[in-house]
C-alpha cells in the first residue's frame, strides 16, 4: 500500500510547493502601476489600507519599494567576500520588499505588536514602510508626501538624514530624484486605471 501512495504523495508534495510561486515573483511590467494593479490586485487592496491608516500615497510606497527590491519578495544585499572568493555575509541584514534591517524590523514588530510580521509579505512589507514614513515625519518633520526626503531618510535613517549624511553622497541624491520621478509616474498613472 505504501509503494503505491508514495509516487501520488511525492506528485501531491511538488504541485503543492509549485503551486502559487508567481505571486512571490515580481509583476512583469515595473514601469506601468495600471498593469501592476490588474496583475496583483492584493497589494493594491493592502496599498490601499496602508494609504488609509497612514496616510502616505500609495505611488510614495511604490516607488521605494520598486527601488528597494524591485518588488522581489525575498531580496537580500549582495553577498561580501574576503580575497574575491571566500564568503564573509552580506553588506547588510536588509530583507524582503522593503529591505528593512534587522533592528528596524524588531523596532516596528515591538512598536505596532505586529509579531508575526514578516518582511517577504507583501502587506507586512507597506505596513512597515508606512510606520516608517510616520515615525520619519514624527522625528524629522518631513512630509509624508514628499518622497524625495522620505527615500533619503529611509536609506540613511532618520539619524542619518537629521545629520545630512546623505549630502555626502551625490549619488544617492540622484537616486533619491529617480525614486521622487517614479513616484510620480505611478500617482499619475493609477489616476488614469482607477
Amino acid at each position: 500500500m505504501f509503494r503505491k501512495l508514495l509516487p501520488i504523495g511525492l506528485l501531491l508534495f511538488v504541485v503543492a510547493c509549485s503551486a502559487g510561486g508567481d505571486r512571490d515573483n515580481p509583476p512583469r511590467n515595473l514601469n506601468d502601476a495600471c498593469s501592476m494593479k490588474s496583475e496583483r490586485s492584493g497589494w493594491f487592496r493592502e496599498l490601499d489600507r496602508v494609504e488609509r491608516k497612514y496616510n502616505i500615497p500609495k505611488a510614495t510606497m511604490l516607488a521605494m519599494m520598486y527601488q528597494e527590491s524591485k518588488f522581489v519578495a525575498n531580496a537580500r544585499t549582495p553577498q561580501t567576500y574576503k580575497l574575491g572568493i571566500i564568503p564573509t555575509g552580506r553588506v547588510s541584514s536588509a530583507y524582503g520588499y522593503a529591505q528593512a534591517i534587522d533592528g528596524t524590523w524588531d523596532w516596528y514588530k515591538r512598536d505596532t505588536g505586529r509579531r508575526g510580521a514578516k518582511r517577504n509579505d507583501f502587506g507586512d512589507a507597506v505596513d512597515f514602510m508606512g510606520w516608517y514614513m510616520t515615525e520619519t515625519t514624527r522625528r524629522t518633520e518631513v512630509p509624508l508626501n514628499d518622497t524625495y526626503n522620505q527615500y533619503l531618510a529611509y536609506h540613511d535613517g532618520q539619524t542619518g538624514w537629521l545629520r545630512g549624511s546623505y549630502k555626502r553622497k551625490g549619488w544617492l541624491m540622484d537616486v533619491a530624484r529617480r525614486v521622487e520621478e517614479r513616484a510620480i509616474l505611478y500617482h499619475t498613472q493609477l489616476l488614469y486605471c482607477q
